[in-house]
C-alpha cells in the first residue's frame, strides 16, 4: 500500500467515554477515518502511526445530523482493537 495515502487514511481519534472504557477493558480504539478506506489499509495506518499489532478492524458508516439549514456530512467510524500489552498514547503525559 502506498505510504502517503496510509498516512491520509485515519483522520481523528475519537475520545469519549465509551471508547475510554473500550480501550481499559478490551484494548479497543475509535478513529475517523475516510469515508473510502479499507479495513486493511485502517489496520496498515494504524499499525504504522502507532507502532503496534492490530488484530480486529471494525467500521460503520455514520449518517451525518439533520438541521435547520440541511444536513452534515456523513462519516466512517473505525474501532481497531490491538494486542494485548500494547497501547496507543495520543499525548505524551507529563
Amino acid at each position: 500500500m502506498n505510504k502517503e495515502r496510509l498516512l491520509q487514511v485515519i483522520l481523528a481519534p475519537l475520545n469519549s467515554e465509551k471508547t475510554v472504557g473500550m480501550a481499559d477493558q478490551s484494548n479497543q480504539f475509535a478513529f475517523k477515518v475516510l469515508t473510502n478506506s479499507t479495513k486493511p489499509e485502517i489496520a496498515a495506518a494504524v499499525a504504522l502511526l502507532f507502532e503496534v499489532d492490530v488484530e480486529v478492524v471494525r467500521t460503520l458508516n455514520v449518517r451525518g445530523k439533520k438541521n435547520r439549514t440541511g444536513r452534515r456530512s456523513d462519516w466512517k467510524k473505525a474501532y481497531v482493537r490491538i494486542k494485548a500489552g500494547q497501547d496507543i498514547k495520543f499525548a505524551e503525559e507529563v
